[in-house]
């Protein structure tokens, strides 16, 4: 975790659009984040898609950016029960 410094304005709009979603301002900056990074990698998906991107990430344990970025690698899939080797 860390500390990231933005100007008044943008502050006053980060503010203004959590409450008026229901967020924390910190959950508001953190989605914005994740949409924006999504975006950068993702250039022909758009908001409505990248959107979907995040809910079906969540579905299946959460979005891992680093993995989605290629930052990191895939965790190997686990082996079905009871199947032979």
């Amino acid at each position: 975790m860390g500390i990231v410094k933005i100007s008044d304005p943008l502050h006053e709009s980060l503010r203004i659009a959590s409450q008026a979603l229901s967020r924390s301002i910190n959950a508001q900056a953190e989605h914005w984040m994740r949409i924006g990074l999504l975006a950068e990698l993702h250039p022909q998906l758009n908001h409505s898609e990248l959107c979907q991107l995040l809910i079906r990430a969540e579905q299946q344990g959460g979005l891992d950016l680093a993995r989605l970025a290629g930052w990191t690698p895939a965790a190997p899939a686990k082996a079905a029960k009871g199947a032979r080797a």
